[in-house]
């Protein structure tokens, strides 16, 4: 008997080997603070590939240098960029493991201290223009607690934040990713757009759930359009701000309908950080809304949030909770985690490289 979480998923024309994802997780450690992959990379990434993931999703890329999160981020906006993600690619590739990527605007958070390496680790908060930092953008002069005041972007700036998804969608295509995610959550840009609690415009893009929306629509029409109709399109959205006059879940479930109607494929289910907030945490605290969005929608989702057993990841898919879980925390602990989960729930088949066979 095949366990779920080992049964394969087909979104379009890709099919992944196993229903164990590895979600974005930032690391912060471009060298040269140029967007430019380093070998830390291919390691870190062609580690989780091996340990078994049906696919890896590469950290939040900045479309633009100020979408970055920090100067020791990823970015995809020139083609030296593309070219040092394609080798990593091709490596996930010839572990069995499929590659996407998220791609990302900080918005008001960008332009902040790393949080660990050998540069910046006793600094926090906004970086000053002579420590490489630079102006954030945002839907409204609003600046998220301890940042910088960001600038209100106008019709122009919008314009470019679309072309830049577009074009950041298009190198991905190129570098060999055979899917591609959309950052709408974490209070990033197009989440600051979508929330009230960050989005207090008067214009077509403030003000109605539709308007708010509307970058987040643009930009994945955008990505859809560049990357064709055989690649899988993703979107990470936040389900709920846990704050009182922010995004509920019957905003998200709305925001997924219209994001349906575009042709999106799976919905990676997060909540919270636009603003400071309580969340209560604890073992899969997140899983209940990736189910609510996945019954009141029809649409694939992935859940995502201490999912740290294999029993614990199996009952979420076997339940109809989720399509897909999403593992980080605990593939940085133990990046051969699907080997081992397939072990534990006695999976005949467990991903494990030929040059490893041995040591099972």
């Amino acid at each position: 008997m095949t366990q779920k979480l080992f049964e394969p998923i087909t979104l379009r024309g890709v099919t992944a080997r196993n229903r164990i994802w590895i979600p974005p997780m930032c690391q912060y450690s471009v060298l040269k603070h140029d967007g430019v992959a380093t070998d830390w990379h291919m390691v870190h990434l062609g580690g989780l590939a091996r340990g078994g993931a049906g696919v890896v999703i590469v950290e939040a890329t900045g479309v633009t240098p100020e979408g970055r999160i920090s100067p020791k981020d990823l970015g995809l906006w020139n083609d030296e960029q593309r070219d040092a993600l394609a080798p990593i690619v091709s490596f996930m590739h010839s572990m069995g493991a499929k590659a996407a990527i998220q791609l990302a605007h900080a918005g008001r958070k960008g332009g902040v201290w790393p949080e660990w390496g050998p540069w910046g680790t006793d600094r926090h908060g906004s970086l000053a223009p002579e420590d490489g930092g630079w102006e954030t953008v945002a839907p409204s002069a609003i600046a998220f607690p301890g940042l910088a005041v960001p600038r209100a972007l106008d019709q122009a700036g919008i314009d470019g934040v679309v072309a830049a998804f577009r074009a950041a969608a298009r190198r991905a295509i190129e570098a060999g990713f055979d899917m591609v995610e959309v950052h709408g959550a974490h209070g990033y840009l197009l989440h600051e757009f979508l929330s009230p609690l960050s989005n207090q415009r008067t214009d077509s893009y403030g003000g109605s759930l539709e308007n708010r929306a509307r970058l987040l629509l643009e930009v994945t029409d955008a990505v859809r359009s560049e990357v064709g109709d055989a690649v899988p399109v993703l979107v990470r959205l936040s389900a709920t701000d846990w704050t009182d006059g922010g995004l509920t879940i019957d905003d998200t479930v709305q925001f997924v309908s219209w994001l349906k109607e575009r042709g999106v494929d799976l919905i990676d289910v997060t909540t919270g950080g636009n603003v400071i907030a309580q969340i209560p945490s604890g073992p899969g605290y997140q899983v209940p809304f990736a189910s609510e969005i996945r019954h009141r929608t029809g649409v694939p989702t992935a859940a995502v949030g201490m999912i740290n057993e294999p029993f614990q990841a199996e009952q979420i898919l076997v339940t109809g909770q989720a399509d897909v879980v999403l593992l980080g925390r605990q593939t940085m602990r133990d990046p051969n985690f699907p080997i081992r989960a397939a072990q534990i729930l006695r999976h005949p088949e467990p991903p494990i490289p030929p040059a490893y066979a041995r040591a099972y």
